[in-house]
């Protein structure tokens, strides 16, 4: 089933979301073939990711895991699955904040984001927002991380 992305057409309607969550995405798999890709893509080839059959033997997870920036570039993906913002002239990664890996993502898990709307500023017609993001392993009781992430979102009017 899939799920309705919230449509927001403005400050306003952002600014609705404060304090509040605005939704969950669906899960996605995490597979070998993104961890070899993103290793070779950041020159990260540590074993642990890339290397099955010592990750077996050698690693406390008995298999290979996901690097925690792929998880966390995974991020635009998961939050334009589950918002669609819409009169905007340009989105910009603005930064992230309190990020912590809890708890890693083993190959071929599920994970999905759970977002909430922290804080919205207007900075002279610019919406600067702040959502709270949860990184959630299908099955787990602990997220894979936490953290903040500022996006500014310059919106085709003036609309406070």
């Amino acid at each position: 089933m899939k799920m309705e992305k919230v449509i927001i057409n403005s400050y306003k309607e952002f600014e609705a979301f404060s304090g509040r969550e605005i939704g969950v995405s669906e899960y996605v798999t995490v597979t070998q073939q993104q961890i070899n890709e993103f290793a070779d893509a950041t020159l990260d080839h540590q074993w642990i990711h890339i290397d099955p059959a010592r990750a077996e033997v050698e690693s406390p997870f008995k298999t290979t895991i996901a690097h925690g920036y792929l998880t966390m570039s995974m991020l635009t993906y998961l939050w334009h699955s589950i918002v669609d913002v819409r009169n905007v002239k340009m989105i910009v990664n603005y930064g992230i904040d309190n990020l912590r890996f809890a708890q890693p993502v083993l190959v071929n898990n599920r994970v999905r984001a759970r977002v909430s709307l922290n804080s919205i500023i207007n900075l002279r017609g610019i919406a600067k927002i702040q959502v709270k993001i949860v990184l959630e392993i299908e099955g787990s009781k602990k997220p894979a991380y936490n953290a903040l992430v500022t996006f500014l979102y310059h919106f085709n009017d003036s609309e406070k």
